[in-house]
């Protein structure tokens, strides 16, 4: 049997043997197959990871590991495949093109998990009603999501052999000319990176602000909405909010209060005495209250003033309320009990005469006497 030259058995396959390409394609399979099979499998130890509350230092990686794309995965097999190949210079070139752009589109994936996985661990290591970093969140995660994919581009068109210093100085120009267009909102931006770093309020926190009031319901990028008393929203932008005094009653954690009891001038000076002390008895008989101090504190042009403080020891409105009326209707009945009257408003006109004035005498004698008519 006459043997078979080699060369018969190089087909025009770009100077490569069927040998040579079936090596190709079985280290192509070979590495597709096993990045498929590691990332089930390293899927499915995260899934238990979390199910049962195993957030270690292997959170980040596993997570990250796990969004991958199967599109990465072929292309990295195929560029492995590439190996056993000998390929002219345009198709080995078009091949790195291709991966690197691959490369970077997947490590634009991995950053945006990797910041995706932080953020889930410190919501994991905090409380679980922490509003804080939901507004931190809120506001962090657009804006670094789109600073990374910038970085990203413009890293693989350095790679690619693009010059990005005139890239780079033109964005800068640009972003000038922007910055300038629209400065309103970019000083909006930047209160709302204040808001959330400085954390003057965050989102369920009941602010007063100038004559409005309401409950912190959003904060976004450009403006923070509130929820009124009265059950509508209000809107105001992030730049006004910080510029105005902001009074922050989710801060509060107890309330104190100062109320005078105006009590009569003809209260007798044992009974005034004493009042101190009941107020003291009737406040402390109140639950989630801390007395502080009771005094007869001065006079005024139509009571004696009794004043006293105390704290309630909720930022809850309507228990202040509770205690403060409760409070009021026992030192009503007390004073019914002792006989105490409270201050009235009241206006007192004298009309005086002179000294000398006879009462009885005529008016006409009296006007002779002062005006001598």
């Amino acid at each position: 049997m006459t043997a078979v030259p080699a060369a018969a058995l190089e087909p025009p396959f770009f100077g490569n043997t069927l040998g040579d390409w079936a090596l190709a394609w079985g280290v192509t399979l070979v590495v597709f197959v096993a990045l498929v099979v590691a990332r089930r499998l390293l899927g499915r130890y995260h899934a238990r990871l979390v199910k049962y509350g195993r957030l270690g230092f292997m959170h980040a990686p596993l997570a990250v590991f796990g969004r991958t794309s199967p599109a990465f995965m072929l292309a990295l097999a195929l560029y492995a495949g590439l190996g056993p190949l000998t390929l002219p210079a345009r198709i080995d070139r078009a091949a790195t093109l291709a991966i690197t752009v691959i490369a970077f589109w997947q490590a634009g994936i991995w950053l945006s998990a990797i910041f995706a996985a932080w953020l889930e661990r410190q919501a994991v290591q905090r409380a679980p009603g922490d509003h804080a970093l939901a507004s931190s969140m809120a506001i962090f995660a657009p804006i670094a999501r789109v600073l990374i994919w910038v970085l990203v581009l413009l890293l693989a068109l350095d790679n690619l052999g693009v010059n990005i210093t005139a890239l780079v100085g033109g964005l800068g120009i640009g972003g000038v000319a922007v910055a300038l267009a629209v400065q309103n909102i970019l000083g909006d931006l930047f209160a709302s990176l204040s808001i959330t770093l400085d954390k003057p309020f965050v989102v369920g926190d009941f602010l007063s602000v100038g004559e409005f009031l309401g409950e912190v319901r959003h904060i976004g990028i450009k403006s923070t909405r509130l929820l009124s008393l009265s059950g509508e929203e209000i809107a105001m932008s992030n730049a006004d909010l910080l510029g105005s005094r902001i009074r922050n009653y989710g801060r509060m954690a107890e309330r104190r209060v100062v109320f005078t009891v105006k009590v009569d001038y003809g209260t007798a000076a044992d009974e005034l005495a004493r009042l101190g002390a009941d107020i003291r008895r009737i406040v402390e008989a109140q639950r989630d209250v801390r007395f502080d101090r009771s005094h007869f504190s001065a006079f005024t042009l139509e009571a004696l003033d009794v004043e006293t403080v105390y704290y309630v020891l909720s930022p809850d409105f309507n228990r202040y309320m509770d205690i403060q009326q409760a409070i009021n209707l026992e030192i009503f009945r007390e004073f019914a009990r002792r006989g105490i009257a409270f201050a009235s408003p009241s206006l007192k006109i004298q009309i005086g005469r002179e000294a000398g004035d006879d009462v009885g005498a005529a008016p006409a004698q009296r006007e002779n006497r002062d005006g001598e008519v």
